[in-house]
C-alpha cells in the first residue's frame, strides 16, 4: 500500500482539527513534520493546536518557526498575535496583527484582534476605529460588534454600547460575552433589572465568576442587597480566590448590618489581594483599623466614576441634597463687587454648583478626581476649565490666584484639613472667600477629641471647632458658620456645617 502523501496527511489533520479532535490532528501534523520538518502549514497549525491546549509559549515558538519558512502569511501573523496576547506580550501582539494587516488589509479578524490589543493598551478610540474597520469588511462579524460594545462602554458611551451588544446578539443570540457587555452597558444606564436579565442569560450559557460578580453589583445598585450577596457567593463558589467578589461581598454584608461577617470578609479579601488601601479604609470605618487622614484617591475616583451616570438624580431626588443652594444663600452677602475674576469649584463632580457660580465670575474652573464626572460637568457648558486631579495636589501646583473657592460635600473625603487649608490660603487673593461644607461630628462621637472621624458611611465628619481652629492656624478669618441639614441618608437627616473663610 502506498504511504499517504504530505498533502493527504495534512488534509486529514485539518479536518480533524476543524472537528475539535485536537489530539488526533496533532498526531497527523507531527507525522507531516517527520516527513518535512519545514512544512509551513504543519508548523503553523501545530502552533494553533498548542495555543488551543493552553500552551501559548510553545505556540509562539512554533508559529515563529513557520514564519521563518514563509513570512508572507497573514493568518500565521494573526495567530502569533493571539498567542503573544495570551502571554501578556501586548506590544508584540499588536506588531503581529499589524504585520498581518500589511499583508492583507481586508483581514477582518486581524482588525478585530488588533482592536482587542489596543483596548488592553488603553487606546480606546484607536480600538474602536479598529473594530469599525473589521465591521466595514465583515458586517456580520458578531465578535467585532461585541468587542465594539466593550470599547464604547469603556469610553462612557453606554447607550451606543448597548446597541452594539444587541447587534452582536442579533447575529448570534447565544453570545455569552455580548450578553455580559449588554449587562454592563445597561447597568451603567441604571437599567438594573434589564442588566440582571442580560447577566442571567449569559450565565445560562457560561457560568463565570466575573458575570456573577457583575450581576451582584447591579443588584446592589438596585437596592436588593440579599440577592447581591447571593450573587457574590455564587462567584466565590466558582472561584474561591476571587478577591473582588470577596470585597464586594464584604460591602454587601456591611450594608446589611452584618458587621462581624463584613469584617471577616474584608480581611479575607485583603488576604486574597484586594486593594489594600480600600480594604483598610473600610475596616477603619468599622473601627477595625487605624483612622486615615483621607480617603484613598483611587477609592474616591472609582466611586464617582461608577456614580457619574446617575449622580445628579440620586443626590437631588433620593438624598435631597441641597448644599449648593445653602452655600449660595450664605455666601452672597459676603462677596465683593461682581463679577469676580476667578472662581474654583473644588470636587466639582457633575457641576451641581456651576449654575450659581457661573454668574459670579468671569472664569470658573472645576477640579475633580473622576474624569467621568468631569465629562458630565463639561456638558453643562458652564465651566471655562476642567481639571482631573486630586484637589490638594492640584492646589499645590497652582500659581494663578482666585477670588472664591467652593468645596461642597468634598471634606467628607478628607479627615485632616490642614494640608487643604494651607494650599488654599496660598492661592486665595486677599479678601477672597473659601466656602465649604462638612458633615457634623457629634460631641460624644468616637474621634471627637481629634476633631474628625471616619464614619461607617466611609465619609468623614468634622467638629466645627476643629474646622475653624485649623483654618485660623492656616491664616484664615472665619466670617460665617451655619448648621444645616445637608441631605438625607436612609431616611434620616444628615447634619452638617456651612463655613465661610476669608
Amino acid at each position: 500500500m502506498t504511504a499517504p502523501s504530505v498533502s493527504d496527511l495534512l488534509g486529514q489533520a485539518v479536518r480533524l482539527h476543524q472537528q475539535g479532535r485536537l489530539d488526533d490532528a496533532l498526531a497527523l501534523y507531527r507525522r507531516v513534520l517527520e516527513i518535512d520538518p519545514r512544512q509551513f502549514d504543519a508548523l503553523h497549525l501545530v502552533g494553533v493546536v498548542e495555543r488551543q491546549r493552553g500552551r501559548p509559549a510553545r505556540a509562539v515558538e512554533l508559529i515563529e518557526e513557520a514564519l521563518r519558512v514563509d513570512p508572507r502569511q497573514p493568518r500565521a501573523h494573526c495567530n502569533l498575535g493571539a498567542a503573544l496576547q495570551d502571554l501578556g506580550r501586548t506590544d508584540a501582539a499588536l506588531a503581529s496583527y499589524e504585520a498581518a494587516l500589511r499583508l492583507d488589509p481586508g483581514y477582518a479578524l486581524a482588525w478585530d484582534n488588533r482592536g482587542n490589543t489596543l483596548r488592553r493598551l488603553g487606546r480606546l478610540q484607536d480600538a474602536l476605529d479598529s473594530y469599525e474597520r473589521a465591521l466595514g469588511i465583515a458586517p456580520a462579524l458578531a465578535d467585532a460588534w461585541c468587542h465594539r460594545a466593550i470599547a464604547l462602554h469603556d469610553l462612557g458611551r453606554h447607550t451606543d454600547a448597548a446597541a452594539s451588544a444587541e447587534q452582536a446578539l442579533a447575529l448570534r443570540p447565544a453570545h455569552a460575552d455580548a450578553l455580559v457587555a449588554l449587562g454592563h452597558a445597561l447597568q451603567a444606564l441604571d437599567r438594573h433589572a434589564a442588566s440582571v436579565d442580560a447577566y442571567d442569560r449569559a450565565l445560562a450559557l457560561a457560568p463565570r465568576a466575573d458575570t456573577w460578580c457583575a450581576r451582584g453589583a447591579a443588584l446592589k445598585k438596585s437596592g436588593d442587597l440579599a440577592a447581591a450577596l447571593h450573587s457574590y457567593e455564587r462567584a466565590l463558589a466558582l472561584k474561591p480566590d476571587y478577591a473582588l467578589a470577596e470585597h464586594y461581598r464584604a460591602n454587601a454584608l456591611r450594608a446589611l448590618g452584618q458587621r462581624d461577617a463584613a469584617i471577616g470578609a474584608y480581611r479575607r479579601a485583603l488576604a486574597l489581594g484586594a486593594d489594600a488601601d480600600d480594604i483598610r479604609f473600610a475596616l477603619a470605618a468599622l473601627g477595625e483599623a487605624a483612622q486615615p487622614d483621607a480617603a484613598p484617591a483611587d477609592y474616591v475616583k472609582h466611586l464617582f466614576d461608577q456614580y457619574a451616570g446617575h449622580f445628579d438624580r440620586h443626590l437631588v431626588d433620593v438624598l435631597g441634597y441641597r448644599t449648593p443652594a445653602l452655600l449660595d444663600a450664605l455666601l452672597r452677602p459676603h462677596l465683593a463687587a461682581l463679577p469676580l475674576a476667578a472662581v474654583l469649584d473644588l470636587g466639582c463632580g457633575t457641576g451641581l454648583c456651576a449654575p450659581f457660580l457661573r454668574p459670579l465670575a468671569r472664569h470658573v474652573t472645576g477640579v475633580d478626581l473622576s474624569q467621568r464626572m468631569l465629562d458630565k460637568a463639561a456638558e453643562l457648558g458652564l465651566y471655562d476649565e476642567l481639571a482631573c486631579a486630586d484637589i490638594v495636589e492640584w492646589l499645590a501646583a497652582r500659581t494663578a490666584p482666585c477670588d472664591l473657592a467652593v468645596a461642597a460635600d468634598v471634606l467628607v473625603y478628607l479627615g485632616d484639613l490642614a494640608p487643604l487649608f494651607a494650599r488654599m490660603r496660598r492661592v486665595l487673593r486677599a479678601g477672597g472667600v473659601f466656602a465649604l461644607s462638612c458633615e457634623a461630628l457629634a460631641d460624644d462621637c468616637v474621634g471627637a477629641a481629634a476633631g474628625y472621624t471616619l464614619q461607617p458611611s466611609n465619609r468623614f465628619a468634622h467638629a466645627l471647632a476643629y474646622v475653624t481652629e485649623t483654618a485660623q492656624a492656616a491664616g484664615f478669618a472665619v466670617i460665617a458658620t451655619e448648621r444645616a441639614v445637608l441631605r438625607r441618608d436612609h431616611s434620616r437627616d444628615v447634619d452638617g456645617y456651612l463655613v465661610l473663610l476669608s
